[in-house]
């Protein structure tokens, strides 16, 4: 096979290429998994990452954040607009992040957009008793 090394199956060379790229993918990620919140070029990267690929979540996000203010009746229909519009901004700030990443742009690599991650929504606690 054409690109394949000698001996080596092309389902062998795609399993290494899944488990390289998991691997890629939990390294940018482990930061956000810590209690300690230290905001590097390496969490900033993995928050750009996160943005651009999961912003999807911002829909069900937002619709579980309105509901929790305003109740389901209100909070599903409230939150799925303001979800749509927040999907483009994560998208595009997430793409910022990620291309600046290695600058410390804003100052200390601090968040642009609450919350910091789009899963975030889904904690448990609100977020205005989150701390910053």
């Amino acid at each position: 096979m054409h690109g394949c090394r000698p001996g080596q199956t092309s389902r062998q060379q795609n399993l290494r290429r899944i488990a390289t790229c998991t691997a890629l993918v939990a390294a940018l990620l482990a930061p956000s998994l810590s209690q300690a919140v230290e905001y590097t070029a390496a969490r900033k990267a993995g928050r750009g990452l996160a943005g651009m690929t999961t912003c999807f979540l911002e829909i069900p996000g937002n619709m579980v954040e309105q509901s929790r203010e305003h109740g389901a009746g209100a909070g599903i229909p409230l939150g799925f607009v303001f979800g749509l519009g927040k999907i483009v901004v994560r998208a595009l700030v997430g793409t910022y992040e990620f291309v600046s990443s290695p600058f410390e742009a804003p100052a200390g690599f601090v968040p642009i957009i609450e919350p910091e991650f789009p899963w975030s929504y889904f904690d448990e606690e609100p977020a205005s008793s989150r701390g910053k």
